[in-house]
């Protein structure tokens, strides 16, 4: 059947091993689409923390790190741990909140005690994956997907426009920075072959950067500054706990379960993979169990919680490229981002406008990957209607979340999360909304409508 068929029809699939020269950069596509991503939550936490350059310098390196281990893991697969996909791993934004409140209360003891003693949640879950199937039929994994790249639009157009706070944020330079690196991605991908082609993400962004360079718009100065060495030392700050603050620790790892559960469901489908075989449930087990289990080390090297990343999903769909070993090259290259100040520093300098000019159309490839999933095997009235409350609802909480800001702490933080708001919705729907019940109705409907 033609439904049973995977939707994407990738250059290189999950079991291919691309040349050397691609596999590196197609790894070096995936580094700088979720580098900015890795290092904000640590630099947010340091300036909350105070920490001085040096210590902050340090926590980013270790964030690097972290992600480079947890990503190989992720897609090596080491014993049941890893879901084999091309899943890059990093630090997640979900945390940022309740890192902040224990940063207040203990320090970095805190952080990294609060992150490392709720971790073993997603490892529970990852058990469960089968008997909660029903809970995740397509129409809620791709729903989840949508709401997934529709909410880093907004985060995809602010850095096109120049960045948060930029005081030329929409300034013509940045406008032009951004459009001729999404011109320059469209002609390398629509109109290149070969390496041409499946390099375009790295071709617009190396374009964007040389101009931004020719524009006087980069400063070297941090790169100057940077080290050339920096030596993991795990446990470093300590750790310590506080009962007062597990709750919302618990809830952010059951958030980024159900994120990574459709951002794994997006990979496969990218990939040419399918997602309704048994196959698939053992490959979201894995790469759950991956995720808590990264969460572990990633604490341990004095870093906060690793998940799988959504915007990478959309550098699979631009350039087909669902190879695992692309993901081993990405690892390596965050490995030693990490290790190495310098490198990193050369590419966090990056205007904010070049790295915007590519998100902005990745994360429009992860929403569209979602209406691909939700559109499988047809589309309904009822999968229609579950949708339509869905964004609604998923998306009004991400452009107004002080909605749910006068509801009790532990609900808001659950419903903060436009992507919880909508998977809630979604599951709820699918439940209380059987197929053959709306199906019933329809028809009535339709009798009534002919007499």
């Amino acid at each position: 059947m033609e439904n049973n068929q995977a939707l994407s029809q990738p250059l290189y699939g999950l079991e291919d091993r691309p040349s050397t020269w691609e596999t590196f950069l197609l790894g070096f596509q995936h580094m700088l689409a979720m580098f900015v991503g890795v290092i904000t939550p640590p630099l947010i936490i340091a300036g909350v923390l105070g920490l001085n350059v040096a210590e902050t310098g340090f926590f980013v390196s270790m964030a690097l790190v972290a992600s480079g281990i947890t990503t190989y893991i992720q897609c090596r697969k080491v014993g049941p741990v890893g879901s084999g996909l091309l899943g890059v791993q990093g630090t997640s934004f979900t945390f940022v909140p309740m890192a902040i409140g224990a940063a207040k209360t203990g320090g970095m003891p805190l952080v990294l005690g609060m992150s490392l003693i709720a971790a073993p949640v997603e490892i529970i879950l990852s058990y469960f994956i089968k008997q909660t199937k029903r809970f995740f039929p397509p129409i809620v994994t791709g729903t989840v997907v949508m709401l997934i790249g529709l909410s880093l639009v907004q985060v995809g157009i602010t850095d096109f426009g120049g960045g948060v706070g930029a005081k030329n944020f929409g300034g013509l330079q940045n406008l032009f920075l951004g459009s001729l690196v999404l011109v320059m991605i469209i002609i390398a991908n629509r109109y290149g072959k070969g390496m041409m082609k499946v390099g375009s993400i790295a071709i617009g962004l190396i374009v964007g950067y040389i101009v931004a360079i020719l524009m006087g718009l980069i400063d070297f100065t941090p790169v100057v500054e940077a080290g050339w060495f920096t030596l993991p030392v795990p446990f470093k700050y300590g750790f310590s706990f506080d009962f007062m603050h597990l709750l919302p620790w618990l809830i952010g790892y059951l958030i980024t379960t159900i994120e990574s559960i459709g951002d794994l469901t997006a990979v496969a489908e990218v990939s040419g993979e399918r997602v309704d075989t048994e196959t698939h449930i053992e490959r979201l087990s894995g790469g759950i169990l991956a995720d808590g289990v990264g969460s572990v080390i990633a604490a341990i090297f004095n870093s906060l919680p690793n998940t799988t990343f959504s915007q990478n999903t959309g550098v699979i769909q631009l350039t087909k490229v669902g190879s695992r070993v692309v993901g081993y090259a990405a690892a390596g290259i965050l490995l030693v981002l990490g290790l190495v100040p310098k490198f990193a520093a050369i590419v966090s300098v990056m205007p904010n406008s070049v790295l915007g000019g590519a998100t902005i159309a990745m994360f429009g490839m992860i929403a569209t990957s979602g209406i691909k999933i939700v559109t499988k095997g047809g589309l309904t009235d009822r999968k229609l209607f579950i949708l339509a409350l869905s964004l609604a609802f998923g998306l009004g909480v991400t452009m107004k979340p002080s909605i749910v800001a006068q509801l009790p702490q532990w609900v808001s933080a659950i419903l903060s999360s436009g992507i919880t708001v909508g998977a809630i919705i979604s599951i709820a729907l699918h439940l209380i909304l059987p197929e053959d019940e709306v199906v019933e109705n329809v028809d009535n409907i339709d009798e009534e409508v002919a007499v």
